[in-house]
């Protein structure tokens, strides 16, 4: 019981399925309808153009079995009786040639009816339905002015005429009838469930029938055209058949004529005559030369046919086993069927249109191949929006992994939901791309034209498609594969880069996301990090070539490695100066400073390579650290004498603070190191700078007991109070309306510092000179600060400062109240 519910649930699940399975197409199949101009039919059908209720539709199976199979029976009868008319008959009998009329108001019905039977385009091979394309395609076909004198009644134009001999001539337009018994036979090739070796036999017998059966009534044409009194002269008037002689020839039975000239036609065609007919007159003989010549041909033509039934493998051939195979197994899987009409509508495009396969080039050299698709597909490949800015050669490798697709009208090519393995573009042709992912529930349809691509944001990113895409008409699609792509962008990557750009216009934000996280932005900056390591090395073993190559390559010489270090580090630290040269006249940054705060200049300086130093400053370089002042007091405690003095050479900052407000000159003091205080202060080293706790270098030197760098600081301090002194002096001269000059600027904030780091509370602060008292800095604070209740000046730790002597230059103050202070 449970196994019987088991199968029978399952049952359910797939008849549900299925069924799921069968909306799901019909929606297309609407979509389709829509797309193909069916529902433009159905639409005027109703109460549209009424012209258009009248248009057969070419799939139409009572047009087609009906209709065109009675036509087929006329034309084979036209194609065999007009040779027989031309030659046997100088005016038909009153049956025959009411028969004969019959015959062309038939042809004249279907000359008509093809006005109103619609047509697929060659180029789109969706169906055309318009009255007036198709009136005008028939009226322009060179096959409407043959068919339409083909129906005019000859042999009673050719009686009213006086019997003219010229005019018999005309009849010979009616062969062109013979072109639907070739369609046919075509028809009959292509359908499986015929046998193709009894249908291509039954084709070369009625070929040969055919040709045998006209040559046989142009042979009784040359006879007849001789007067009776020299018939004797003629292939059938001279023949003597045992006691039996063909004199009088002409009122022999039909039958017997036409026998016998059907004789004359396979022996000679055959080849294999006994002599007993021969041509006797000159006409006869230079017909017989042609004759035979095409007959030459002929034997080849149905000899070489043999042949390939006999071998097998004739494109006709191999497309009926494919098809044949493909339907065995759409049969044993039970496909729907709007899929099987789909692959069946597109193996027989792939027989009818021959367009590239991977086979058909497998024998061509790979540079051949490439040539052939660069040839097809560059100057297509350059108009696409995606590859915008790309590179010549870039564009040439895309052109040799692209592959062709042709899609029929109404064909799906992309289903909303999958995930693209291609990236597709629009050669020729219209797709239409719906997505029913909007807010009024209603789909949206986008024309995809030529240069037009769609599949790359799934494509890229491993997501599913947003829209269903559709071929709107007979199109072309070029694809290409993610390897591929990957591999081009391996080389190329600059044009990776401009690619990825060029995709990202127009995309939201979540879509610039996810492309940016892509497999393809990912190679990209693996690539753009790997060059950046082999340019260091390259500068790191001074090839020069190696370097010029990559960066030519597209490599940029600003990029940095892990450790932020540009090939212009390297060079520098290694002292090259034909490659920092190099470096210098492609534009890179000479300023550029790693993670560890080092500019090439500091490499150059640093390990002792004047030229490179030198190069760099002439380029434009300054030496900029980014915490100079502890650089300089780490120096000067490790006592690295040189350097000290080339950086300060190079203009560096000696009263730079580290942070403990100390200068380089406090840790030479502290130290006892006199040469390289003599070094700081001839670099401009102020001795009356003051550390966190108050201290000048000149205490420093006082706690250490140096007396000669006290000595040396002392000297210092005197002349450097002298230049001061000079310096206030000449400053008032030229302001002579003010008293003194303060020596000390101040930031007074209107708060107390403790409130400092409250956004709420934060406000401008102001910059004044320090006056000599303190209340006289409260007073000029509170003008400027626009306050009214500040009567103390704190510092940073909140201590009040009582004397303007102990406040440091630039020094944060705080403007504040006693009643603040107290809370």
């Amino acid at each position: 019981m449970h196994g019987e519910e088991g199968e029978g649930g399952n049952w359910t699940r797939k008849k549900r399925g299925l069924s799921k399975q069968k909306e799901r197409w019909k929606r297309l199949g609407n979509r389709l309808a829509m797309f193909c101009g069916e529902a433009e039919d159905n639409s005027t059908a109703r109460g549209g153009d009424v012209r258009r209720q009248y248009i057969i539709h070419p799939d139409n199976r009572l047009y087609n079995i009906g209709w065109k199979h009675f036509i087929l029976i006329w034309a084979v009868y036209s194609s065999f009786f007009t040779p027989m008319e031309f030659g046997f008959f100088r005016g038909l009998p009153e049956k025959i040639f009411l028969l004969d009329i019959a015959g062309q108001l038939a042809f004249l019905l279907d000359i008509v009816l093809r006005f109103f039977v619609a047509y697929r385009d060659t180029h789109s091979y969706c169906v055309v339905s318009s009255p007036s394309r198709i009136a005008m395609r028939c009226l322009k076909s060179p096959q409407f002015t043959l068919d339409l004198l083909g129906c005019l009644p000859w042999d009673y134009i050719y009686k009213a005429a006086g019997r003219k001999e010229p005019l018999r001539y005309l009849l010979w337009i009616r062969l062109t009838r013979a072109a639907r018994v070739t369609e046919f036979f075509e028809t009959l090739e292509k359908d499986i469930r015929i046998n193709y070796l009894f249908t291509r036999i039954v084709k070369l017998l009625v070929v040969e029938l055919y040709c045998t059966h006209t040559a046989a009534c142009i042979f009784y044409y040359l006879a007849t055209t001789i007067p009776p009194s020299r018939e004797s002269y003629t292939w059938i008037g001279s023949l003597k058949m045992g006691d039996f002689a063909y004199s009088d020839f002409r009122h022999i039975d039909l039958w017997k004529r036409y026998i016998t000239s059907l004789y004359f036609a396979i022996v000679t065609m055959a080849t294999v005559g006994y002599g007993d007919i021969h041509a006797v007159n000159v006409r006869e003989m230079i017909f017989i030369m042609v004759y035979v010549s095409f007959d030459m041909i002929l034997g080849a033509y149905l000899l070489g046919n043999m042949t390939a039934l006999i071998v097998k493998g004739s494109k006709t051939e191999r497309f009926r086993d494919t098809m044949t195979e493909v339907i065995k197994y759409m049969n044993k899987n039970n496909l729907d069927k709007g899929t099987s009409k789909a692959i069946k509508g597109h193996l027989r495009l792939q027989y009818h249109r021959s367009y590239t396969q991977p086979a058909v080039l497998q024998d061509i050299p790979p540079s051949i191949r490439s040539k052939i698709s660069i040839n097809l597909y560059e100057e297509f490949i350059e108009n696409v929006p995606l590859f915008k800015g790309c590179s010549s050669e870039f564009v040439k490798q895309i052109t040799t992994k692209v592959h062709e697709e042709f899609f029929l009208p109404g064909e799906l090519v992309l289903e909303q939901g999958d995930v693209a393995d291609q990236i597709y573009f629009v050669c020729h042709g219209e797709l239409r791309e719906i997505s029913s992912e909007n807010d009024s529930g209603t789909d949206e349809v986008v024309q995809l034209k030529t240069y037009d691509s769609f599949g790359e944001v799934s494509f890229l990113c491993n997501m599913p498609h947003h829209s269903t895409v559709i071929a709107h008409e007979l199109s072309k699609v070029l694809r290409l594969d993610k390897q591929s792509l990957k591999d081009i962008v391996k080389i190329y990557y600059v044009d990776g880069r401009v690619t990825l750009n060029n995709l990202l216009e127009g995309k939201d934000s979540g879509l610039k996301r996810k492309l940016l996280e892509s497999d393809l932005s990912l190679t990209i900056g693996n690539q753009e990090t790997e060059l950046t390591v082999r340019m260091n090395c390259a500068a790191y073993e001074a090839d020069l070539y190696l370097l010029k190559r990559l960066i030519t390559s597209g490599a940029d010489p600003n990029n940095t490695d892990y450790d932020g270090r540009s090939p212009l580090h390297i060079s520098a630290s290694k002292g090259y100066v034909d490659i920092s040269s190099f470096l210098v006249e492609q534009g890179v940054n000479i300023n550029l400073p790693d993670k560890f705060g080092t500019t090439p200049l500091l490499e150059a300086i640093k390990n002792g390579h004047e030229d490179v130093a030198a190069l760099l400053v002439n380029a434009g370089a300054t030496l900029t650290i980014d915490d100079a002042g502890n650089f300089l007091c780490v120096m000067v405690a490790k006592k690295e004498f040189d350097l000290l003095k080339k950086v300060l050479a190079c203009g560096i900052n000696p009263n730079a603070k580290n942070y403990d407000q100390r200068t380089p000159l406090h840790i030479a003091a502290s130290e006892g190191l006199c040469a390289v205080a003599e070094l700081l202060l001839g670099a401009g080293a102020s001795v009356l700078c003051k550390d966190r706790w108050g201290n000048t270098p000149l205490d420093e030197a006082r706690i250490s007991g140096d007396i000669n760098a006290l000595k040396m600081l002392q000297v210092a301090k005197i002349s450097q109070l002298a230049e001061l002194s000079c310096g206030i002096q000449e400053t008032k001269e030229i302001l002579p309306s003010r008293n003194e000059i303060p020596k000390k600027r101040c930031i007074v904030f209107p708060f107390h510092p403790w409130e400092y780091d409250h956004k709420e509370r934060r406000t401008d602060g102001v910059v004044l000179w320090v006056p000599e008292s303190i209340d006289e800095l409260i007073i000029t604070a509170m003008k400027h600060l626009n306050i009214s209740n500040g009567n103390c000046i704190l510092t940073e730790q909140g201590g009040r400062v009582l004397n303007v002597d102990i406040i440091s230059n630039d020094e944060k103050l705080f403007l504040a109240s006693q009643v603040q202070s107290a809370e």
